[in-house]
């Protein structure tokens, strides 16, 4: 079984650090140490027990002021499954530590506070699981003790979330009522929501399978040219690096894009050994029948599918830096090992997350996301986000400052 991650999110205070410091507590997944160091953190709930959150909160200031700033990763398996959980800040402005996380998330949970419902970041945030293609999102509408378990109130809230699911076209979305605080629906069922049949949080987690995506052909982004150049290894010759998507296989037909050169491959290495196939997400050293030029940045890819190769394309554009977008300004595109200059040249339309409208003639500035159109320096190689995730997003630097300024996830080429 798959290692799952995900992610939680929500509004200040839904109680996202709590439910992953619950989830921890409850499968004895805290170290003896964590535990003594929260019991002398002297942060307590109103009930008097020990504060969970503080778990995820690694920063000083997340400490004194009770919330999340940065997103936070812990890991724990249980018999079943390996897990690894990114905690993210429901602030507003901090919206693209938000996205940061969930990029590589395969799930999202977001947590909606009973008593509150529907607000502006649940839809925010909603509208970022659909942007980032993400498989699965389940709502955990989370202090269910502050409304008496009341079945009509978990209803009330599952329906309206689930008009804005229908607006969003979000397919795959679960409900489930919990209580972090208290535990209820975490480990397991909760006799205070008899009328909730469904599974408990972790049993959720432990079960759930993704299908994977048909026909999405594999890639083989070069991090490394390995050329020992020693008496022993005169004229050994392999491209290092981590394979997307499955079907690499000895003998396959290939080419190194942007170059559009083509060859076979001779053999796949994997710690010394040698394979036939190689599976996704495995770390490979590759060899080709030919002697061709191929260097760090460059892509394998599969003849019969081989992606785009261009220089002008639209992306949908999340930006991060305090400064705004500047279309005069000369940036640096990065996937993988490979840095192109680039300029954006046109923002298209901004998206109001509230309204899910477009609004035109706007600046692109901090937390923004929009559609712009992108012209490289050179000739790149890539998918569409939509179709094959990996390939098809980056990051924007800017050269000026060395800062990752804005996540770009390609929409079409230009």
């Amino acid at each position: 079984m798959k290692i799952l991650k995900f992610i939680t999110a929500g509004s200040v205070d839904d109680g996202k650090s709590t439910l992953i410091g619950r989830l921890l507590y409850d499968t004895d997944s805290i170290l003896d140490d964590q535990l003594e160091a929260i019991k002398k953190a002297n942060r307590k709930n109103n009930d008097g027990t020990v504060d969970l959150a503080i778990l995820t909160d690694g920063l000083k200031a997340e400490r004194e002021q009770g919330i999340t700033i940065d997103v936070a990763y812990k890991y724990f398996q249980t018999e079943k499954r390996k897990f690894i959980i990114a905690d993210a800040p429901g602030h507003i402005q901090y919206t693209r530590n938000m996205i940061t996380g969930a990029s590589n998330s395969d799930l999202i949970i977001i947590l909606v506070d009973a008593r509150r419902g529907v607000i502006e970041q649940t839809k925010r945030h909603s509208f970022l699981a659909k942007l980032l293609s993400l498989k699965k999102v389940l709502v955990c509408i989370n202090k269910m003790d502050m409304v008496d378990y009341n079945e009509e109130v978990f209803n009330n809230i599952k329906a309206d979330y689930q008009l804005l699911a229908d607006k969003l076209a979000l397919t795959d979305v679960d409900f489930m009522p919990v209580s972090a605080l208290k535990g209820d629906n975490i480990v397991s069922p909760s006799e205070n929501t008899a009328w909730y049949t469904g599974p408990s949080l972790l049993s959720y987690l432990e079960t759930i399978e993704f299908q994977e995506s048909e026909g999405q052909a594999w890639r083989l982004p070069v991090q490394w040219v390995v050329r020992p150049q020693t008496d022993e290894l005169h004229d050994y010759r392999g491209y290092a690096g981590r394979v997307v998507g499955n079907g690499l296989k000895t003998g396959d037909d290939v080419m190194i894009l942007p170059s559009s050169i083509r060859s076979k491959i001779k053999r796949i290495e994997l710690a010394g050994d040698h394979l036939e196939k190689a599976e996704d997400g495995q770390s490979v050293i590759v060899h080709l029948t030919d002697q061709v030029d191929i260097s760090r940045g460059d892509t394998i890819v599969s003849v019969q599918s081989p992606g785009f190769v261009e220089r002008s394309f639209e992306a949908n554009i999340c930006w991060f830096d305090n400064k705004p977008l500047d279309t005069s300004q000369v940036y640096l595109f990065q996937n993988f090992g490979r840095i192109t200059k680039i300029k954006i040249n046109e923002v298209i339309h901004k998206i109001d997350i509230n309204s899910h409208e477009y609004k035109y003639g706007d600046v692109i500035a901090l937390n923004d996301i929009g559609r712009v159109h992108i012209k490289a320096a050179e000739d790149l190689s890539f998918d569409i986000y939509q179709e094959h995730q990996a390939t098809g997003r980056g990051i924007i630097i800017d050269p000026r400052t060395n800062l990752t300024v804005a996540a770009i996830m390609i929409e079409c080429v230009a």
